[in-house]
């Protein structure tokens, strides 16, 4: 087994154990709560609502995608996917360890755990050239789509993991209302999405901000402050995507 096959059988076995631990988590469950539950047990301001939480079914039925066209013969060389290297290996440990850290209740390390995720995707985002390189019709399905989806996610995902370790301790906010800092979140996700959707263009990274935020307004509809932040955060990066969607198509014109 050479090099390529060697990453391209690492690659299916990595995502099988995410999707396999992902599912007992919530079936068995693990330590007698499900993902869900534990975080139940720590609202914040920046926690969605329940059902933006499908998000992890289209992640995961992506990356099968991913997963199964990386394997076919005519990809296992495919440059581009070799730029990936062992980071999605990688990226799938981190997924696992912070799976058995968040439901053993080891909070302070899940923020190792889900920074290593954000980390490798958004080294996988930038080695890929997502957003800025013309690929085929299929990978923009098949490799770019599940990024992005999967990198758009955690960003959130990460924010509300922050806030929760900060609950869990008991964190003051050093004064300062807890309405402050869920608006000063917001607006920094904010800022990245806006980054992101201004230099890449990426409408499936934007879909999944948009969805997180509005799942944000939707769950603290009695918090003003958040639900303005929310949707002004939403806005301000569909404003964003959509100039500079303009922008792009002028200038390929």
């Amino acid at each position: 087994m050479d090099r390529d096959q060697a990453r391209v059988v690492a690659n299916i076995v990595a995502h099988l154990a995410v999707v396999a631990v992902n599912a007992a988590a919530n079936i068995v469950p693990l330590n007698g709560q499900t993902t869900g539950q534990v975080s139940e047990r720590f609202p914040t301001l920046v926690t969605p609502a329940g059902y933006v939480f499908i998000i992890w079914g289209v992640i995961y039925l992506f990356l099968t995608g991913f997963v199964v066209y990386q394997a076919l013969p005519p990809q296992r060389r495919n440059p581009r996917l070799r730029r990936i290297g062992w980071l999605f290996v990688l990226n799938s440990l981190a997924n696992i360890a912070w799976i058995f850290l968040w439901h053993y209740n080891i909070f302070a390390a899940t923020l190792v755990a889900m920074f290593t995720l954000l980390g490798t995707l958004i080294s996988i985002y930038l080695l890929l050239d997502i957003g800025l390189a013309r690929v085929p019709f299929i990978e923009e399905w098949l490799v770019n789509a599940p990024f992005s989806i999967y990198l758009a996610w955690i960003t959130v995902a990460s924010i509300a993991n922050v806030a929760v370790v900060l609950t869990v301790f008991g964190w003051d906010g050093f004064g300062l209302a807890p309405e402050v800092w869920a608006v000063a979140l917001i607006t920094i996700a904010t800022g990245i999405a806006a980054a992101v959707a201004w230099t890449r263009v990426d409408l499936a990274y934007v879909a999944v901000i948009l969805w997180s935020f509005t799942g944000i307004a939707a769950r603290q509809a009695g918090v003003q402050p958040v639900v303005l932040a929310s949707w002004a955060g939403a806005g301000a990066v569909l404003a964003v995507f959509l100039i500079a969607a303009v922008r792009r198509r002028r200038v390929s014109a």
